[in-house]
């Protein structure tokens, strides 16, 4: 049987169905995670949260034998000669992913504390020491993530982007640690919009995105009455949903009146929030999100998209790609001008496909 995603109203669930869909409540903790096998006491924590529509999961698709993959000693020699590591990626250690991630609930779940603003230093930190520590200029965004067993991740995700992005971009270390406070925070004003809008698993209505394009300005009004955070990092947490062609939210201003930090923290935000599965949509694959933000040229800043592709890894070196003319390859270098085709070599022929710059590789693709 075919997997099906199908929506069904809380009240007619039962036990023993699967979620296909995380619900997090208005702290950004998970209330229950995707894939789960529901229970009665689940159902009713939906309900008292005024969950009243979820995505469950029918039926399983039938589990598929991963064939190992064999190269020949041919191969691997011509691999090995031609093989470029990839440039210093930002890693995050358990440890430090343990940190991170109990320091971002403490903030979105603790918004009155007066230790606030040291929290936010604090985890800000502990991002910028492993942007530092071996003098990360890349991300791989198929690892970044910081854990599943943590609920706040797309704000760890955005800031450590951000602060990779804003070094690429040629920012010092303090303002790149701003960058990364304004990242952490950007979403903060969603603890006050309501549960059942944030995890709404259907198209909003007008009020209701009326309402949620509200988010920057909440946060950057939570923030502004602590006293304790500069101009630049207030606009980066209100202007990240702005477009330079005057078309964002919440204020619909221009490309002069948006800040730097906005603009860097706008790429980053917008990448995690396309590769990311909501309550009302299935996530992009991450080439498609590239693809769509290099098609933004209007409404994001150019230069800091270009920080952007130059920063990413999206094939490491020696993953395994399928090529549109069927053939495996291996990945053996990257370009820093054009993440979506880096060098690899077939499997079965040994043949070097520069996809980047050999004119004969136009018609190759990376499925």
């Amino acid at each position: 049987m075919a997997v099906k995603r199908k929506a069904v109203r809380t009240r007619q669930l039962h036990a023993g169905m699967k979620i296909d869909q995380t619900i997090m409540d208005k702290s950004g903790r998970a209330l229950v995670e995707k894939g789960s096998l529901l229970d009665d006491f689940q159902i009713e924590g939906l309900l008292r949260h005024g969950i009243m529509e979820i995505y469950i999961r029918e039926g399983e698709e039938d589990p598929e034998e991963e064939k190992e993959i064999v190269i020949p000693q041919a191969v691997q020699n011509t691999i090995e000669k031609v093989r470029v590591p990839d440039r210093a990626r930002v890693q995050l250690t358990e440890s430090v992913k343990k940190r991170v991630s109990e320091g971002i609930q403490f903030l979105y779940s603790n918004t009155e504390d007066s230790n606030f603003a040291e929290a936010s230093n604090n985890v800000a930190g502990e991002l910028m020491k492993a942007v530092t520590e071996n003098d990360a200029i890349a991300v791989d965004i198929s690892a970044l993530k910081v854990s599943d067993e943590y609920t706040f991740k797309h704000s760890v995700d955005v800031a450590t982007m951000a602060m990779i992005i804003g070094k690429k971009h040629g920012l010092d270390e303090d303002a790149v640690r701003e960058v990364g406070i304004a990242g952490l925070l950007h979403d903060m004003g969603k603890s006050k919009i309501p549960n059942e809008v944030l995890n709404k698993p259907a198209r909003l209505t007008d009020e209701e995105f009326h309402l949620m394009k509200q988010h920057a300005l909440f946060g950057y009004q939570i923030l502004k009455e602590k006293n304790e955070f500069n101009d630049k990092i207030l606009l980066g947490v209100l202007q990240h949903h702005e477009k330079l062609n005057g078309k964002g939210y919440p204020m619909g201003v221009s490309a002069e009146k948006i800040h730097l930090y906005a603009r860097l923290i706008s790429v980053a935000d917008i990448y995690d929030a396309l590769v990311t599965e909501r309550p009302y949509k299935k996530g992009f694959s991450q080439r498609d999100a590239i693809e769509m933000i290099m098609a933004m040229t209007g409404e994001l800043d150019i230069d800091v998209m270009r920080s952007f592709l130059s920063s990413v890894i999206l094939y490491p070196v020696d993953s395994i790609v399928t090529l549109s003319n069927g053939e495996k390859a291996k990945v053996v270098s990257n370009s820093k001008d054009n993440v979506l085709r880096p060098t690899v070599v077939g499997i079965r022929s040994g043949k070097i496909y520069n996809l980047a710059e050999d004119i004969s590789c136009a018609s190759i693709l990376i499925q």
